[in-house]
């Protein structure tokens, strides 16, 4: 299931579809370079705030690194819909505060956003990275006359080299398979082109089209893998504390990041609702997208336990997780171009609502999968060989030992597959029955209409889901720096 979308789109392309004339020429420049300014952007901000926030002693520490890794969290369409109808002539901060703003959209708009949402993959990467060095190589650069700031760019910041393009990476990726953003702000990138393709009924073009967008994800994927950071043996962590007033001129540094990334998109969202009310908005569409993704969670945790138990078994395990990752490297719009070809050969699974949840599983089964193994790793193999040494049966060992033990991170991995497909947009455009309204569409359609102030309720909807993923996502850490405290401690 996991290879089907690249079978269905090799079997749709046609040789009447375009590869190289000038419109696609374009739209690979434009993809491109929203590509090329999104990592350059998530470095410039993630790299500094990394440092920030892993060597600098301030007060509520634990509070700004929530704060800063939160845009991570959110749908990039959030701060696209909020920023494009907030700035520019005729926008809400020209229309509230009266100050005369430019235009946010087309490349740099983009481009904008994307830095803003995806800067928190390589702060927390590098931020990683930077925990595990040992203080003594500061240290010893001090001790040899050079300052502080010179130290950390020639000693640190080149360990780190690896973790940084990690997470520039997983920001190229982001922003090589983001429809909701470059759909906002007006810009031609492959996804975008996808689903216009697709309404106009050019299923062979969009299918092309989706194959091209694949190969640069697979390069990207390829690199990725390559990629392999220096591992260092923790000694003494580094701890720095600089005068009140350079603290506050950090902390001062990272609020323009924060008012655009998370301020401005609640505000302005609560700024619709207290004008507007509720307008159209039905909760019966926050029940669609609750019921889609719900059923989602359980199918992927379900096909997640074995896939995971195979995984810690033995290489043929280990091959088929690693197919399971394709589906997640897939952008949604691409999935989606898939599965409406399938459900046009399948017309019992056309625009239905199984055709919906197998995108979702297709696309986020990883997460159950990974979540469902690291917890299953962790299990003690004694307990499972007593049973056996009991009499046990590995049918009965495995449904009251290991399922039981496992079932913290089964429902972490489901609530995690529950948040992603409630904010997935494009595949719930493409695949969703008809009628069939989310909070992430009737987003896209008020966009469409021109009616943006219905956007308030499902906009903050998704920001308070948002959240819990966040929490879900900090959790581990949190649990991480636990058990490294333990061992520097011992």
């Amino acid at each position: 299931m996991a290879l089907l979308p690249v079978g269905v789109l090799f079997s749709l392309a046609s040789d009447s579809a375009e590869i190289f004339d000038t419109h696609n020429l374009r739209v690979l420049g434009n993809t491109v370079s929203l590509m090329v300014l999104t990592i350059i952007g998530s470095v410039l901000i993630g790299v500094p705030l990394a440092l920030f926030t892993a060597y600098v002693q301030m007060p509520f520490k634990r509070f700004w690194l929530i704060l800063l890794a939160a845009p991570l969290a959110l749908p990039s369409y959030i701060g696209a819909f909020a920023m494009y109808f907030s700035f520019g002539r005729g926008g809400e901060i020209e229309n509230v505060l009266g100050i005369s703003t430019p235009s946010i959209d087309g490349l740099w708009g983009s481009a904008l956003v994307m830095s803003l949402y995806t800067y928190p993959f390589v702060m927390m990467t590098t931020r990683a990275s930077l925990l595990s060095l040992d203080a003594s190589l500061i240290n010893a650069a001090r001790t040899l006359g050079v300052s502080l700031y010179t130290s950390l760019w020639r000693v640190v910041l080149p360990r780190v080299a690896t973790s940084i393009a990690a997470g520039a990476l997983l920001a190229a990726l982001y922003a090589l398979s983001d429809f909701g953003t470059p759909a906002i702000m007006g810009l031609d990138t492959f996804t975008r082109v996808i689903f216009v393709e697709y309404n106009a009924f050019g299923l062979s073009q969009a299918a092309m089209l989706s194959l091209q967008l694949m190969v640069i994800v697979g390069l990207i994927l390829f690199i990725e893998s390559r990629i392999s950071g220096a591992k260092e043996r923790p000694g003494r962590h580094l701890s720095l504390w600089p005068a009140r007033w350079q603290c506050n001129l950090m902390l001062l540094a990272a609020m323009p990041i924060l008012l655009l990334a998370i301020v401005l998109p609640l505000a302005v969202f609560t700024l619709w609702l207290i004008r507007e009310g509720t307008g159209g908005f039905e909760f019966s569409y926050a029940w669609n997208s609750a019921y889609a993704s719900f059923l989602a969670a359980i199918v992927a945790v379900i096909l997640a336990i074995p896939v995971a138990q195979a995984a810690i078994a033995g290489k043929a395990g280990r091959l088929m997780e690693r197919i399971t990752y394709f589906g997640f490297g897939v952008p949604g719009i691409v999935m989606g171009t898939a599965l409406v070809y399938v459900g046009l050969q399948l017309p019992y699974l056309y625009q239905t609502l199984g055709l919906l949840v197998m995108a979702y599983v297709l696309r986020f089964i990883p997460l159950a999968v990974g979540s469902v193994r690291s917890t299953a790793e962790n299990l003690d193999t004694g307990l499972v060989k007593a049973a056996r040494v009991l009499g046990a049966s590995p049918r009965e060992a495995f449904m009251r030992i290991t399922l039981p033990l496992t079932l913290r991170g089964m429902i972490a991995g489901a609530a995690l597959v529950f948040l992603e497909a409630m904010r997935e947009l494009p595949a719930t455009l493409m695949l969703g029955p008809t009628g069939f309204e989310t909070l992430a569409t009737y987003m896209w359609r008020v966009y469409e209409a021109g009616y943006f102030g219905r956007a308030a309720v499902p906009g903050l909807l998704l920001v308070l889901l948002s959240g819990f993923g966040l929490i879900l996502m900090l959790s581990g850490e949190r649990r991480a720096q636990f058990t490294v405290s333990e061992d520097e401690r011992s």
